[in-house]
């Protein structure tokens, strides 16, 4: 069997993205999304799964989107249901990426209410690009079950995340805003505020929002 110079360069960069030195495995991320090679997507798509740098891991999704959809979804698709939250999150992060619908079914309600903040986003993000028209009432619903949930980054990923969804999460905001909970409340006042207002900073959103339930009062909830 003849091993030409491309299979020998492609092999050289997959064995780099393993190296200790972060400056080779990002060079070696580059010359995998430059010269593409699916038979090298599932180990591609394995070390997104443990490479600690951020920027490594960036160039490892860009290498993803270079691959024919064909041969990266299905190994995308299988990380959606790791055990392990980073390789979750970033098959997630490449499938928001690479945009194809057909990844649309892997946006479990489960994902969506992933324990790990970050593949939570992750999901989140991925849902609004790739939730067909029609769905998005529905997305919103589940979505709105997470308001209140984590710190200013996570809240600001949901909001964000429902604001892109456009009017048809309005039904599901309202009924947050009459929720027990003031956390729930005050993330979806802000939300509705980032709505109307695409513009507005979302600090300004949620202290305004904090003094409209500080108003309501304890036992106003629901009226």
């Amino acid at each position: 069997m003849t091993v030409t110079r491309q299979d020998a360069d492609g092999t050289r960069a997959v064995q780099g993205l393993s190296d200790g030195r972060a400056s080779v495995r990002l060079r070696a991320a580059l010359e995998v999304g430059t010269a593409p090679d699916p038979r090298f997507v599932d180990q591609v798509v394995e070390r997104c799964a443990v490479e600690p740098e951020f920027f490594v891991r960036d160039m490892l999704t860009w290498a993803l989107t270079r691959h024919p959809v064909v041969v990266t979804l299905p190994a995308l698709l299988r990380e959606t249901r790791s055990e392990r939250a980073q390789a979750r999150s970033q098959a997630l992060h490449t499938l928001s990426k690479i945009g194809d619908r057909r990844g649309w079914p892997a946006l479990t309600r489960t994902l969506l209410c992933d324990g790990d903040d970050e593949v939570a986003r992750s999901a989140w993000r991925a849902a609004v690009v790739l939730v067909p028209e029609g769905e998005e009432p529905a997305l919103a619903a589940v979505l709105a079950t997470q308001l209140g949930r984590g710190g200013r980054e996570t809240q600001l990923s949901l909001s964000r995340a429902l604001a892109a969804l456009g009017e048809g999460i309005v039904p599901a905001l309202r009924a947050a805003t009459m929720a027990p909970d003031p956390r729930v409340r005050t993330h979806a006042l802000a939300t509705e505020r980032l709505l109307r207002d695409p513009d507005a900073g979302f600090e300004l959103a949620v202290e305004e929002a904090k003094r409209v339930v500080a108003l309501q009062g304890p036992g106003q909830e629901g009226r």
